[in-house]
């Protein structure tokens, strides 16, 4: 028996205690059954980034703007904007029937308290809140800001659906701190969460919101963009830990579609007449992140050797498997492949040839005195421990005295975070993903900060990268945005803050009766049963 069928069959015992109480659908209505990559913990979308947090605030809450297909914003909640005084002077109106899952009316007041305690969470937020003088509710209807200086993406801001999303809640919710998550969960969503039928580590019910009114558009629903029409009466979410138990469940029927499918069951589920698969349009690229603070990646020359030695074929293949490479890009670089930031500008630092013996020369060449490497291999996570092997044999040849520490991938984000050096209990090279929406442009990517300690772990500086940053924020027109995130790539292979490992496209499993899924994100409103 093989290594698939075994995961498979072993799993088939575990399946009946692993999900209790599958018998949903005995009133008749439609409900999706749902396996989520992971438990939700916390409800907050605006006090965490987790990707679990933000599909569910996707279902419960709104926001004032959505985003479509090509990831321009379009009016949500709002019915109308005008922008006066050289886009110094906006003003949304909100649209009719908005009202949240506790019946009371969404106000003005609302979005404004929303927007202030996101914004404080939010990278682009925060950068919005910098060139806002004012923002207040005129009325119930209107929301007013006042900039003092241009803010170009104001309307891509307030459409946030990554990072933290920039949802819309009650105004006596979003008065708490946002260093504490809310204690009760309501939205102006299709969907309510149902708390009483939260069930930790194993169940999240969802039920269609009889009060949600969806805008009237005649657009087909792109991504957050268009009418939000929920096609189900409930959405339930299963947390199956164990992937093989969630594919058989899949598999026999008992749910309806599983978001995180490992490279073990492609061959599979590929096979099997009743699933399809969808890849999802937004990668996670791999990120080898080094430590900016200590020897021997101090030293940017050191830095530009590594990259110039990195094949991104060599990590894909080894994170994601050789058999179905539709799945994963090997040449990746800072922003999302094919999509409006990417671009081609310095990629032959990443595609050329890899020369092992000259980047092995330029180490020696800027100085590397055999200091100790501290790479951080989380056992437990198979992406990160797998690019963790690569680089591990790859440091070696380069000739760096590497010390390879195993550990489980809690411990290593915990590690990752501290800036001591790493014979003191620091590190050199850690690894993660940076996901989804994250990945499209500089707003929400929190590798190519600059800013030194207040920086993502690994603590680069780089003033020209953050004055880039800054530039795209303020510039006037898409094709002036995508000249600065060329400039952007060409700093970040010169500063190398972190080296692109390759996007891997996450792939979701559902039974074949079920269509119209998002394939940006984990969305439940547009999925319906054939």
């Amino acid at each position: 028996m093989d290594r698939r069928s075994f995961l498979l069959a072993s799993s088939a015992s575990a399946f009946a205690w692993a999900m209790p109480g599958m018998s949903f659908a005995q009133s008749g209505k439609p409900i999706f059954r749902w396996v989520p990559q992971a438990d939700l913990t916390l409800l907050d979308p605006v006090f965490t980034t987790a990707a679990v947090t933000q599909q569910h605030g996707q279902l419960v809450f709104d926001t004032l703007y959505g985003l479509d297909n090509d990831y321009q914003p379009s009016p949500q909640m709002v019915a109308s904007h005008v922008s006066e005084n050289d886009g110094l002077l906006w003003r949304l109106t909100l649209r009719d029937g908005l009202v949240f899952h506790d019946g009371s009316p969404v106000r003005a007041q609302d979005a404004v308290a929303s927007i202030l305690r996101w914004a404080k969470k939010d990278l682009m937020g925060r950068s919005l809140m910098q060139s806002t003088e004012s923002l207040k509710a005129l009325d119930d209807k209107t929301i007013e800001f006042k900039l003092s200086k241009p803010f170009p993406l104001i309307l891509n801001a307030l459409g946030r659906q990554s990072g933290n999303m920039a949802c819309i809640m009650p105004e006596r919710l979003a008065q708490t701190s946002e260093t504490a998550a809310i204690k009760e969960v309501v939205g102006s969503g299709p969907f309510k969460f149902v708390p009483e039928k939260w069930m930790s580590g194993s169940r999240v019910v969802y039920e269609k919101f009889a009060g949600y009114v969806p805008r009237e558009d005649d657009r087909k629903p792109e991504f957050t963009a268009g009418p939000k029409v929920a096609h189900v009466n409930e959405v339930h979410w299963h947390i199956i830990p164990d992937r093989a138990t969630a594919i058989a469940a899949l598999q026999a029927g008992e749910v309806d579609g599983v978001e995180m499918v490992d490279n073990d069951f492609l061959p599979i589920l590929t096979a099997d007449p009743n699933i399809h698969l969808v890849k999802r349009s937004l990668p996670t690229i791999g990120v080898m992140r080094l430590n900016h603070l200590h020897a021997p990646f101090d030293n940017p020359a050191i830095r530009r050797a590594v990259l110039s030695a990195v094949n991104q074929t060599e990590y894909m293949t080894a994170m994601n498997g050789a058999d179905f490479p539709e799945y994963w890009s090997d040449k990746c670089g800072v922003f999302v492949p094919g999509s409006p930031m990417d671009s081609d500008a310095g990629m032959e630092k990443l595609t050329g040839k890899r020369d092992i013996a000259g980047a092995r020369d330029a180490i020696k060449a800027a100085g590397y005195k055999g200091e100790k490497v501290v790479l951080l291999d989380p056992v437990d996570f198979p992406t990160w421990h797998a690019a963790a092997l690569v680089t591990a044999d790859l440091f070696k040849r380069l000739g760096f005295n590497v010390d390879v520490q195993t550990m489980d991938w809690g411990t290593a984000v915990q590690r990752r975070n501290n800036q001591d050096p790493p014979d003191a209990g620091g590190w050199s090279v850690a690894f993660t993903g940076n996901t989804g929406p994250n990945n499209l442009d500089p707003a929400g990517h929190l590798a190519l900060r600059g800013n030194g300690k207040q920086a993502w772990f690994g603590w680069p500086t780089s003033e020209r990268i953050e004055k880039l940053r800054l530039d795209w924020f303020n510039a006037p027109d898409l094709e002036t945005q995508k000249q600065i995130c060329r400039e952007i790539q060409l700093q970040v292979f010169e500063d190398v803050p972190y080296i692109p490992l390759g996007a891997s496209y996450p792939v979701s499993a559902l039974r074949k009766e079920w269509k119209d899924f998002q394939p940006q994100m984990s969305l439940f409103y547009t999925v319906r049963n054939s």
